[in-house]
C-alpha cells in the first residue's frame, strides 16, 4: 500500500452562489471561503448575532428526516449533504461555508454546480500534510429497522459502492461505484435528488418543499397519480400541465444515467461521510443507505478515529544517532541519577520534543515497589514525562545552565498501562501554547510496547538559580 502523503488544500478565493432552499424554499446566498490548514469544513451562519459557527461534525447530527441536518447551541444548518459531498469530491480540505439561512441552495438537487463554484476559485495545496484514516479493519453499522447497512474494508484509496432496493416496480435494485475520488466530478456530482410521489403529497400536505420546484428533483411515480394530486402539483411546481413518463418519472426532467439514484445515494454518502472530520482510506459498502444510518456510522467511525489517534504510538528507530546522550543531557538539566530519569532526546524543535528512558531492573526504586512484582511508579513516569519537557523550555534560553525547571500544574494525568522492567518508555511532549515569561504549558504521552501507558497535561516554569 502506498504510503503517500498529500497537502492539505484550500480554495484560492472567495466563491458565491445564489439559490434557494430546497424545504425551506427561502433565498440563499452561500460563500465558499479558503481556511486555514486543519480548520476542516464548517458553516458559518451570517444572519444570525454573532455569526456563529457549527463545524461539519457527525455529532452535530440531530434530524436526518429530509437530509442531513447539524445542530450547535441552538444553531441549525439543513441539508448540509451535497455541498460536503463536493468538497470530498475535489479533495479540498479546508473550506468555511457562509450562509444567510439556514439552508444551503438546493440548486438542481445534485452538487454540480458547488463542484463548478470551486473548481473556478481554483484549489490550491497548503503547507500542512493531509491527514488519512487507514482502515485496517472491518467496521460496519447496520440499522435494524429498515435493514440498511453500511461496511468500510481496507482498499488502497476511499472507494463507495451503494445498492439500493426500493422494492417499488418503478424503482428496483440498482447499484453505483465510484472507484476513485478523481471520478467524483464526472460520474456523480450530477446525480440528482429524487423522491416517490407518495412521500411528494405527504410533503406538499405538510407544505415541506417550499423550494422544490420539478427541475431539482426527480420523482418517481410509484402509485397511480390522482386528479387530485396531479392539480396540487401543478399549483406546487407552476406548471399547467404535469405527465408521467413511460420509465415511470413525472415528465419534468430527463434521468442523466439509468441508475441516477443510485449514484445520488452515493453522493449522500459521500457528504454525511465528511462528517467524521478525516480523510478515509478505505472502501465503504453502503447497501439502502440513508442518512440516518449514513450519519449514525461517521458518529461511529469518527469514534473509532479519536481512540486511535489517542493511543497513536509514533514510531521512531531508537537505533539511530539521539539528538542528545546523557551527558549532554546533564549539561543542560540540574537533575542526577538516581533522579534523572531520561536517557536520550530523539527530537527537538520550538513545539515539541521526544525523550527516551530505558527501564531496568536495578533502578532504585523497583527495590521498594513491589519488589515481587515490579512496576514503575506513576508519579516517576509524570516526573520522567516533565524532565523530557524541561528540555523543550530550557531550550529557548541560551544558557540553561543556570535554569532550573519548577512544577506549576499536572492536570488530567491517565496511567492506561504498567511499567515494568525492560521496557523502554518513550515521551512525546507538545507545546499546548507558546512559551511566555518561561512558563511552558505542554502535552505529554508516554508510550511503552506499542502501547500509550500515561498520558498529562504538565505546566513548567524555569527559573534562573540564585548565586
Amino acid at each position: 500500500m502506498s504510503n503517500l502523503v498529500s497537502k492539505q488544500r484550500t480554495i484560492a478565493k472567495e466563491v458565491t452562489l445564489k439559490g434557494v432552499g430546497l424545504h425551506t424554499g427561502k433565498d440563499v446566498t452561500m460563500t465558499f471561503k479558503p481556511a486555514d490548514v486543519n480548520h476542516g469544513y464548517a458553516f458559518m451562519r451570517v444572519d444570525l448575532e454573532g455569526n456563529p459557527v457549527i463545524e461539519a461534525d457527525a455529532n452535530y447530527v440531530t434530524n436526518t428526516q429530509r437530509g442531513t441536518n447539524l445542530e450547535k447551541k441552538g444553531v441549525k444548518i439543513q441539508t448540509s449533504e451535497h455541498v460536503l459531498a463536493a468538497l470530498v469530491g475535489l479533495e479540498i480540505d479546508n473550506v468555511l461555508i457562509e450562509l444567510d439561512a439556514s439552508e444551503p441552495p438546493i440548486m438542481d438537487g445534485s452538487a454540480k454546480y458547488f463542484v463548478e463554484a470551486l473548481e473556478k476559485a481554483g484549489i490550491v495545496d497548503q503547507e500542512a500534510d493531509r491527514e488519512e484514516y487507514i482502515v485496517r479493519d472491518v467496521i460496519s453499522y447496520t440499522d435494524e429497522e429498515t435493514g440498511s447497512e453500511i461496511t468500510v474494508i481496507p482498499a488502497e484509496t476511499y472507494q463507495v459502492t451503494t445498492m439500493v432496493d426500493f422494492g417499488t416496480k418503478v424503482l428496483g435494485t440498482q447499484n453505483a461505484t465510484l472507484k476513485n475520488l478523481s471520478e467524483f466530478k464526472n460520474e456523480i456530482a450530477d446525480a440528482r435528488t429524487f423522491s416517490f410521489l407518495h412521500e411528494l403529497e405527504m410533503l406538499l400536505e405538510h407544505g415541506l418543499i417550499k423550494g422544490g420546484d420539478l427541475n431539482n428533483a426527480i420523482v418517481y411515480v410509484d402509485k397511480e397519480l390522482s386528479t387530485d394530486t396531479m392539480e396540487k402539483l401543478k399549483v406546487a411546481f407552476k406548471k399547467d400541465s404535469i405527465a408521467v413518463k413511460p420509465n415511470g418519472i413525472l415528465d419534468n426532467l430527463t434521468l442523466h444515467y439509468p441508475n441516477e439514484a443510485a449514484r445520488h445515494k452515493l453522493l449522500d454518502v459521500v457528504g454525511d461521510l465528511a462528517l467524521t472530520g478525516t480523510r478515509i482510506r478505505g472502501k465503504v459498502i453502503a447497501n439502502k443507505p440513508g442518512h440516518f444510518v449514513n450519519t449514525q456510522f461517521a458518529k461511529k467511525l469518527s469514534k473509532i478515529i479519536k481512540i486511535e489517534k489517542r493511543n497513536k504510538v509514533p514510531s521512531y528507530d531508537l537505533h539511530k544517532e539521539p539528538l542528545m546522550d546523557v551527558t549532554k543531557i546533564m549539561n543542560m538539566l540540574p537533575h542526577r541519577p538516581p533522579f534523572l530519569l531520561v536517557d536520550k532526546i530523539l527530537e527537538l524543535s520550538d513545539k515539541h520534543v521526544v525523550g527516551v528512558k530505558n527501564v531496568t531492573m536495578n533502578e532504585p526504586f523497583f527495590a521498594g515497589h513491589f519488589p515481587g512484582a515490579p512496576v514503575m511508579p506513576g508519579v516517576l513516569q509524570v516526573e520522567a514525562m516533565a524532565q523530557t519537557g524541561g528540555i523543550l523550555v530550557l531550550s529557548t534560553v541560551p544558557d540553561p545552565e543556570n535554569y532550573l525547571t519548577f512544577f506549576m500544574k499536572i492536570d488530567k494525568v491517565k496511567f492506561k498501562q504498567m511499567v515494568h522492567p525492560g521496557d523502554t518508555l518513550i515521551f512525546k511532549l507538545e507545546l499546548l501554547s507558546p512559551i511566555r515569561r518561561g512558563i511552558c504549558h505542554m502535552q505529554g504521552y508516554a508510550y511503552a510496547n506499542g502501547k500509550l501507558v500515561t498520558e498529562a497535561e504538565l505546566m513548567a516554569q524555569i527559573l534562573k538559580k540564585k548565586d
